[in-house]
């Protein structure tokens, strides 16, 4: 049997984690306006890296839509090797919707504060 609770426990406690060990607090997440926030839960939640195609007069790149300088992306890699987010597992799967879902929770509460 599935626990709601204990869910939305893991994932409040990842998001206090996230302001206390990463430091993201409500300043800092109020800076980022740019949907940042909401991009960095997409990059952990997709089951596969994702990324934005940009169409140039002579040619085509891909890049990773991580926010640029953001520091702290967990998702899996080694060197310069880039790795589905399931290819460490479901427990390691599971952990990065976690932190999807705790950086979804910010950026609503990011989207409520500016409303006011």
């Amino acid at each position: 049997m599935i626990d709601t609770a204990l869910v939305l426990e893991q994932i409040a406690d990842e998001r206090s984690r996230q302001i206390n060990a990463e430091g993201y607090s409500r300043e800092h997440d109020d800076e980022h306006a740019d949907g940042a926030i909401a991009m960095a839960a997409a990059c952990y939640a997709a089951p596969h890296r994702i990324y934005i195609k940009r169409d140039y007069a002579d040619g085509v790149t891909f890049a990773d839509p991580w926010p640029a300088g953001w520091r702290g992306d967990k998702r899996p890699h080694e060197g310069n090797v880039v790795r589905s987010n399931g290819s460490h597992g479901e427990a390691k799967r599971r952990d990065l919707l976690v932190k999807a879902a705790a950086l979804i929770i910010a950026e609503i509460e990011r989207m409520d504060r500016a409303a006011k």
